[in-house]
């Protein structure tokens, strides 16, 4: 079922990603969406969250709280800081990206060892993930964001079993 929503997301955004193009290629917007989308990636690898507020609008939403909506830049530096204190040798890798006038949709791999027990993993262990990041954007800041996990994925990082290849 996931799958089906990564490949439906995907078609929707390259459609709309090609419709949204401009006489002599990617909107202005666009590429200014794309560049936010890629400094807010970097605030994660660097674990420095000084500049959140040149990059998230005072409305924005994370969907993808630890414990549900996180709203306002604040409130999401607190948790991006606390998320990242919980990690060593943290990497970001973004492996695709696309978007529109809109929105910006990346698929990320994510690595690094536990400091702390959590999520069903241990202090020391490694861990390594995928997920699709999906942002929403006006006016040149992100005004919300989703992440997009296989189930298979999330069970491996908290140690349960995935369930079996039919």
């Amino acid at each position: 079922m996931k799958k089906i929503l990564f490949v439906s997301a995907a078609a929707v955004m390259l459609l709309a990603a090609c419709g949204g193009k401009h006489e002599g290629g990617v909107s202005e917007t666009t590429k200014k969406n794309l560049e936010v989308n890629a400094a807010i990636a970097k605030c994660f690898e660097t674990k420095d969250f000084s500049k959140l507020g040149d990059y998230l609008s005072e409305e924005f939403v994370d969907y993808a709280g630890e414990m549900g909506p996180v709203k306002g830049v604040a409130a999401n530096k607190a948790a991006f800081e606390k998320m990242m204190s919980t990690y060593d040798s943290a990497k970001t890798t973004t492996l695709r990206v696309m978007g529109d006038d809109e929105y910006v949709m990346a698929l990320m791999e994510f690595s690094g060892v536990m400091k702390v027990d959590m999520m069903g993993m241990k202090a020391g262990q490694s861990f390594k993930t995928k997920a699709v990041e999906m942002t929403q954007f006006k006016d040149g800041k992100a005004i919300a964001h989703w992440t997009y996990m296989e189930p298979a994925e999330m069970m491996k990082m908290m140690g349960g079993a995935p369930p079996p290849n039919n």
